[in-house]
């Protein structure tokens, strides 16, 4: 249930059968110069995935817009031996504030909206990842013992497992993952 953990495991297992893959992680503020980047990575032998992690825009910046000329393809089009894996808590990606500003000061409010808006419509691929009820949290953490050969009974994974998920607010994967690492390390048993 980790975004970037996803994009993580994905290039691990897509890797093993094709070695010329590569992940390159770019920051956001480095999004002006991704134009430089494509020409650097374009014609090579190998595969880039280009992955941003966590990707937002506050309200005075534009580097989205050279993020749609990418996604676009621009006048040269985008590489063939390249895409773009890029995570965000936000399904569009700005802030509302920043959308309403546009939506009150521009000449035609709905395409001003729309430009921020339609930054988010050009990924091809959308995941959810959704809450975990109780029953799934226990059997990620329960999966984990198993793939790692933690011996713990299930009344005491049970009762721990909730207790840690109480005092953290949440329950999710990152959650039964630190509940697990932690279970391990009380346990002896090396990740």
């Amino acid at each position: 249930m980790g975004k970037s953990s996803l994009v993580k495991a994905i290039h691990g297992k897509l890797s093993v059968d094709h070695p010329g893959l590569k992940l390159v992680e770019i920051q956001r503020e480095d999004l002006a110069s991704i134009g430089r980047c494509l020409n650097l990575l374009r014609g090579r032998d190998e595969r880039f995935i280009l992955f941003c992690d966590d990707l937002s825009f506050s309200h005075d910046d534009a580097h989205y817009k050279s993020l749609k000329a990418v996604l676009d393809g621009g006048i040269e089009g985008r590489p063939d031996n390249v895409v773009l894996y890029a995570t965000s808590n936000r399904r569009h990606l700005m802030p509302r504030d920043m959308i309403e500003n546009e939506r009150s000061s521009a000449i035609n409010p709905s395409e001003a909206v729309e430009e921020k808006v339609s930054l988010s419509d050009r990924f091809g691929l959308w995941l959810g990842f959704h809450p975990c009820d109780q029953d799934e949290y226990l059997a990620m953490i329960r999966g984990y013992c198993d793939a790692y050969g933690v011996v713990i009974d299930d009344e005491t994974l049970r009762a721990e497992a909730i207790e840690w998920q109480a005092t953290r607010g949440s329950r999710s994967g990152r959650v039964a993952w630190q509940y697990f690492t932690d279970l391990a390390g009380r346990r002896g048993v090396t990740l």
